[in-house]
């Protein structure tokens, strides 16, 4: 079986942003660098227990607020200048692809979605997947 586009972003993103908080400065690694690492895996957490739930739904709700929360987290990270600008801008392409994923299930689980589309919502999703990656151009990680 297939792992879901929205995990397997996730989980990149989560190796990426785990590998970089680790060199902030020792003053903020046990303050942002916590704060961002919580809620990224919080997230993580979330969209797994909407897999296992049979109402999905609820948790899709709270990692969408998780999601919100993490990138305030990254902006602030960018103002305290515990990110390089191209960090920054990498991290929120990573995130914002998540979120259009995360919206597209969400949309699938309440129901909504193409008219006559059968299936999981996972269908959404890849498809949804498979339209950003023709769509964008690839980028260099920093």
């Amino acid at each position: 079986m297939k792992e879901s586009p929205i995990f397997l972003k996730t989980h990149d993103m989560l190796v990426w942003l785990l590998e970089h908080t680790t060199k902030f400065p020792k003053s903020q690694r046990f303050v942002m660098a916590k704060r961002v690492e919580e809620s990224a895996l919080n997230f993580y957490d979330l969209l797994i227990a909407a897999v296992k739930d049979g109402k999905p739904l609820r948790h899709l709700k709270a990692a969408d607020i998780e999601l919100e929360r993490l990138r305030h987290h990254v902006r602030l990270c960018r103002d305290l200048r515990l990110l390089s600008m191209g960090q920054y801008e990498h991290l929120s392409r990573m995130l914002v692809e998540i979120g259009k994923l995360l919206g597209a299930w969400i949309v699938r689980s309440r129901g909504g979605g193409p008219k006559g589309q059968a299936g999981s919502s996972w269908r959404l999703v890849e498809q949804r997947t498979e339209e950003l990656s023709h769509s964008q151009p690839q980028q260099e990680q920093p």
